[in-house]
């Protein structure tokens, strides 16, 4: 049994018992090769092969060659075999580079012989890693090739490819992505989205002097966000820890320390539900902007946004999977959200609007809100996203928040009952927040205090008190601006995938 070739069908997937089948016969294969070929040719998996360049770069120096044009140059390369067709006296293979650029091998009989020739027949099947190396030249049919004179296994795949020329479904996508990035275009594009995402950030805040830290993933204590965290045991030291779910109780301690301008880029683990824009585990940026408040770091999130865009799409309009333009650009809108509500809404909803009124607004729209979360402001947030939220379609700062759901920020320095906190939304979610950040102790501590309230009464999201975070702010904290981002988030905003295609290896069951 080969399979050598594409299917003929191209919509049948090989059964359980096809792949079962399949992987007998290159096992057998994979025996042989070890038998028979010498030390030197390293059997089915040799250490190195001797590559003298690589596919993309004959594709960029090369892909103009007429057809039938001969170079005269001899190159080796290496790659994965994703077409394949044998025929008497010449096979012809297409071999896929990890950045998916394909050249076609030609394997012929007045080129490296009968033996040779035959080998290639009964040992290279689809999914092979293999070394050819050879003339390049242009086929009769204008195809960039390596007319091999010599070739050699890198790799013998003992499992079948799957169809490639059908997609994967997204499950199968998620849970093999090897696969996925193997057969999809897309799936490596969006590898390399990230990859200039996270590479953009760092560009925009070196620009801006800004210095990247780590801290610490493991926490004797949870903090820094509302969010279930996950709880493990160490061993060394007797006690359980929590895998964080924000680094911005130790990221103000930098800034406590003298380190102005600091970010992180790492990930996050919350013990939450997982959905189209959530993952118990993601990745995260923070930044903190000494002498700075939420407007100026609403500025530069709006510059970091921007900037990843172009470097991504090469502008700030990008194409989203299925095709839709989305304009990343200009001026965002900022609005309030009080002032948002009640328009919407069609009455007046300030900080003084009383829990009764708020619990019967909510009531009648069929908004819940579970008794022990039922403040003032959870109430406030909740109806602004009944009312407000499905209607932004451009990218839009929601300022100015409840002070009872904003435990780490700042009172509004002008508004009573509100604090200085923005929330971005951009395609209907959200994908970055800002403060200005609280920085007097004895406040802070009354917050943390409200908050142990909480979690006594049962909300497993509220924060506890932090005493070391309390004494590194009576050390003095200067006025700052601080912004968190999800990067994930970030990459569902300029590709328009779901967050499980953003992430290379999402959490599945």
């Amino acid at each position: 049994m080969s399979d050598t070739t594409a299917p003929a069908n191209a919509e049948t997937e090989p059964t359980e018992e096809d792949i079962f089948e399949q992987k007998a016969v290159r096992l057998a294969k994979r025996e042989r090769l070890i038998a028979e070929r010498s030390d030197a040719a390293g059997g089915a998996y040799p250490v190195a092969v001797p590559t003298t360049t690589t596919i993309s770069a004959l594709r960029a120096e090369y892909g103009d060659l007429e057809a039938g044009a001969e170079t005269g140059v001899t190159a080796g390369v290496a790659g994965r075999i994703v077409f394949s067709r044998n025929t008497g006296k010449l096979c012809f293979a297409s071999l896929q580079a990890g950045d998916g650029s394909r050249i076609q091998a030609m394997v012929s009989l007045a080129n490296v012989g009968e033996e040779s020739l035959q080998a290639w027949k009964e040992l290279v099947d689809l999914g092979d890693h293999v070394f050819v190396s050879g003339e390049v030249i242009s086929s009769r049919r204008g195809e960039l090739s390596i007319m091999v004179s010599e070739w050699q296994i890198a790799a013998k795949a003992v499992l079948p490819l799957p169809n490639m020329y059908s997609e994967l479904s997204e499950e199968g996508r998620v849970r093999s992505r090897f696969l996925d990035l193997i057969v999809r275009d897309r799936a490596r594009e969006t590898v390399l989205a990230r990859a200039k995402v996270n590479a953009s950030l760092r560009a925009t805040f070196a620009g801006h002097d800004f210095v990247e830290v780590e801290t610490p993933m493991l926490q004797v204590q949870h903090g820094g966000a509302s969010a279930r965290p996950f709880i493990t045991h160490s061993n060394a030291f007797d006690a359980d820890l929590f895998l964080r779910i924000a680094p911005e109780l130790y990221l103000k301690r930098a800034v406590v320390g003298g380190i102005d301008r600091v970010f992180e880029i790492n990930r996050n683990f919350r013990n939450e539900g997982a959905d189209s824009t959530h993952s118990p585990e993601f990745a995260m940026l923070e930044a903190y902007e000494s002498y700075s408040d939420y407007n100026g770091i609403a500025d530069l999130t709006q510059e970091l946004i921007q900037n990843a865009a172009i470097a991504v799409a090469g502008s700030t309009t990008v194409t989203w999977a299925d095709g839709t333009e989305y304009d990343l650009g200009g001026q965002w809108d900022r609005i309030s959200m009080y002032g948002s509500l009640s328009e919407a809404c069609g009455r007046d909803i300030t900080p003084e609007t009383s829990l009764e009124d708020l619990a019967a607004l909510a009531a009648a729209e069929g908004v819940e809100v579970p008794e022990k979360v039922a403040t003032h402001g959870k109430y406030v947030e909740e109806l602004w996203e009944h009312f407000v939220k499905g209607d932004l379609t451009r990218p839009t700062f929601v300022m100015d928040f409840p002070v009872d759901t904003s435990p780490l920020v700042r009172e509004h320095r002008s508004i009573a009952g509100v604090v200085e906190k923005w929330d971005l939304y951009v395609r209907g979610f959200e994908l970055a927040t800002g403060y200005s950040e609280l920085v007097d102790p004895v406040i802070q501590r009354e917050r943390f205090v409200e908050q142990a309230k909480l979690a006594a009464r049962g909300d497993d999201e509220a924060m506890r008190v932090d005493e070391e975070f309390l004494r590194a702010l009576e050390h003095g904290m200067p006025p700052t601006g601080g912004m968190g981002m999800g990067i994930d988030r970030l990459l569902m905003a300029i590709t328009g995938l779901g967050i499980r295609e953003t992430i290379l290896f999402p959490l599945v069951k």
